[in-house]
């Protein structure tokens, strides 16, 4: 069972958000800004930061004028090393340092060396991070050895919230994304969609499917500049790029440090909903999207719910943090009341009509809570795309709880790190180059 401090806090965060959602439901407006807001005011915000400070820089970019749409790029100072292959064997005794608490050695990975103290090593010993002990500005600086900059995979991440709370740029998503960042060497883009009920549905879906669709002009731009004059002329480029494109701007991590054709789509809570909504577009549209290409998705614990209850639903119906009874009001506050219905196609993946036929989805983990009343519905729906020979393995941590590795207050737990160590995991099945792809 939950813990005696975990059972206490979850008692004082129901009561918060409770009384946050029925305030928005009393006070909603009447018409919606379409505009938007991705924050509130009593969210605790971290700060950009475009040092390698903790071996991740990150930079916040706003990419719709006409909507508050904005990202959060997490970038990991191992895209500053040289593009190399990995060894054969994993180093015995391999393990790195996260700043907060050390991380569980996992043996059995499908990538034999994932974590290297190399980087570690070198920040502790006062050496140099690749010329970058100041902010990283973008394309400097020079590749080391065989002349090739690294390309890491990019990691799409939806945050969670109930579709009212939570941003991109919050403490707790900060902490996770660049966990993320450092434990699968991917860049990390964190999605500031939209909330309700300033936005309802379908505006938090159509921003995650706007990230993607940008990634792939932010791809397609950088290549053209690369052909306009290669690398020594891409300042003056980049200028042109600008001037002929307006907001449709190079975006310099990105197009020095990103691989788009390896994308993995995670989403926590509702946003592992966006994340499955945009693959299945991702689906549908095809190579449209080249050169992005959606290998896999994670849903973490997804919110997932429809009208005839599962097992789940019924017995921990008043479960620890979010009960049913409070993201019943969540419902409400994102889907029009005339659209309202617990088998929405944006609240049950397997309500009739809901898109393209689930043998065409990418691989897709799902982690569910034991204590999550959500669990069976998420189970369900991985046990139906493995009826199609997708791989869809399902990870439940026993004696947790919904948010359990992103929830601020259990960020720093080891459930909540091996929880990522073991995502990292799967995941660095579909974005190694060893020929594991998924293909449409």
């Amino acid at each position: 069972m939950p813990s005696v401090a975990v059972k206490l806090y979850s008692v004082f965060f129901k009561f918060l958000l409770k009384h946050r959602l029925q305030n928005r439901i009393q006070g909603r407006p009447e018409d919606s800004d379409p505009f938007g807001v991705t924050t509130r005011p009593d969210e605790s915000v971290a700060p950009a930061n475009p040092s390698f400070s903790d071996g991740v820089a990150t930079k916040d970019i706003h990419i719709d004028p006409l909507t508050s749409l904005s990202i959060r790029i997490f970038l990991p100072d191992s895209a500053l090393e040289p593009n190399s292959q990995p060894s054969s064997k994993p180093e015995p005794g391999s393990v790195n340092h996260e700043t907060s608490s050390l991380r569980a050695v996992r043996r059995n990975s499908y990538e034999p060396a994932i974590f290297s103290p190399r980087e570690e090593e070198r920040r502790n010993s006062g050496g140099d991070s690749g010329g970058c002990g100041g902010a990283y500005r973008g394309y400097a600086p020079s590749p080391a050895g065989n002349g090739r900059r690294k390309k890491l995979p990019v990691v799409l991440q939806f945050h969670g919230g109930g579709w009212v709370s939570g941003s991109n740029d919050s403490v707790a998503n900060d902490v996770f994304c660049r966990r993320v960042a450092r434990l699968c060497e991917a860049v990390v883009v964190a999605v500031g969609y939209r909330l309700a009920p300033e936005n309802r549905y379908p505006a938090a879906f159509e921003d995650g499917l706007k990230v993607l669709n940008w990634l792939a002009k932010q791809a397609n731009l950088a290549e053209c500049t690369k052909s306009m004059g290669g690398r020594r002329r891409l300042e003056g480029q980049h200028k042109h790029i600008v001037e002929t494109f307006g907001a449709s701007v190079v975006e310099p991590w990105l197009a020095a440090h990103g691989n788009p054709s390896r994308c993995v789509l995670l989403g926590v809570s509702c946003g592992a909903n966006i994340a499955d909504y945009v693959a299945r577009k991702a689906v549908e549209t095809g190579t449209l999207l080249d050169p992005v290409k959606v290998v896999a998705q994670v849903l973490m614990y997804p919110f997932f719910i429809g009208s005839v209850p599962t097992r789940s639903e019924i017995k921990l119906a008043n479960s620890y943090f979010y009960d049913k009874a409070m993201c019943m009001l969540a419902w409400k506050l994102f889907l029009p009341e005339e659209e309202f219905s617990l088998d929405h196609p944006a609240a049950n993946p397997l309500a009739p009509g809901h898109g393209p036929p689930l043998k065409k989805m990418p691989p897709t983990l799902t982690v569910v809570a034991e204590h999550d009343w959500m669990r069976d519905r998420a189970i369900a729906y991985s046990e139906e795309l493995r009826k199609v020979n997708v791989d869809a393995p399902v990870y439940e941590y026993k004696d947790a709880v919904h948010e359990f590795a992103t929830l601020d207050v259990l960020l720093k737990s080891p459930q909540a790190q091996v929880c990522a160590e073991d995502i990292a995991i799967w995941v660095k099945k579909y974005i190694s180059l060893r020929g594991h792809e998924f293909s449409y």
